[in-house]
């Protein structure tokens, strides 16, 4: 099968690229705009790569279709929340909102079937375990930037979920943020949070996704809600962080996401947080600890 991953030196797309391109049953190109500071990851992936791809350029989108006929196109491009560009209206809008649908545009155009991520930030937090039949509450740009964005019809797949992972150059997200700490931090013991690890993803998808073309649509994809303190307690026990954790309840919000449509559809049952925890660490033992030294 011929796999387009868009937006391969991303967290997410990196962790999906280098996984899938790992699989032996899969054929992956991952496109990227540029490797500066970051060519130590592709190093044994090079035959795999489209260079100097620019998001807003579709011409060169579409050429980067055409020129390797996927079956499948995974869009990991997106502004996240942690960085500035993202309130930017006119970015937001073009990036989250407007490329998925004239991805799905192209994709239906070339006989593909797109795979887009949306964001449990699509919800405001005041409920918890959210369904695909809830109404989006979120207010600020962002969330509804990803909302506008989501492709639920035709063939194509959005995943609505939230992420935790490693970059390549950067420590914004929970995880490397969380490593990069010294001596005390906070962890929220009122924030829950239902997110997979990217590398579970990229073993769903080879597993259960890519060859169920039926899966389509707009799906919650999560694992057992569990709160912030926990989820970084966890993570210094198997990463071996020597760090101390002061329990904080000021942050109150509850975005965990109900994925029993898609586990009943996949007859899938997720593993603990402990498992996501240890085979997340043992990802990062193998693909970013010798390029970041």
């Amino acid at each position: 099968m011929n796999v387009l991953i868009l937006g391969a030196t991303g967290m997410l797309g990196y962790s999906l690229f280098s996984n899938l391109a790992d699989n032996s049953a899969l054929n992956v190109t991952g496109t990227v705009r540029s490797l500066t500071g970051k060519a130590a990851f592709f190093a044994q992936y090079q035959k795999h790569l489209l260079q100097g791809i620019d998001v807003t350029d579709i011409a060169s989108l579409e050429e980067a279709i055409v020129t390797t006929k996927p079956e499948v196109v995974i869009n990991c491009i997106g502004l996240i929340k942690q960085h500035d560009i993202a309130k930017q209206h006119v970015a937001a809008i073009e990036i989250n909102a407007l490329l998925p649908h004239q991805l799905a545009a192209l994709c239906d155009q070339y006989g593909a079937r797109l795979i887009h991520f949306s964001t449990d930030c699509v919800f405001d937090g005041k409920q918890g375990m959210y369904q695909e039949a809830d109404l989006p509450t979120a207010t600020d740009l962002y969330g509804k930037s990803k909302c506008l964005g989501e492709v639920n019809y035709g063939r194509h797949l959005t995943l609505r979920t939230s992420i935790i992972g490693h970059e390549l150059d950067s420590a914004v997200s929970l995880v490397d943020w969380f490593l990069s700490q010294s001596g005390t931090v906070n962890g929220f013991s009122k924030a829950v949070f239902s997110g997979v690890p990217t590398c579970y993803i990229a073993k769903l998808l080879a597993d259960n996704i890519l060859n169920k073309p039926e899966i389509c649509g707009l799906y919650h994809l999560s694992v057992e809600p569990i709160n912030k303190h926990s989820l970084i307690s966890l993570v210094a026990d198997i990463y071996g962080k020597e760090i101390e954790i002061n329990e904080s309840t000021q942050l109150v919000i509850d975005r965990s996401l109900d994925s029993s449509r898609l586990r009943q559809a996949l007859d899938l049952t997720v593993p603990s947080w402990r498992e996501l925890i240890e085979f997340m660490h043992n990802d990062y033992l193998t693909r970013y600890v010798q390029c970041k030294n």
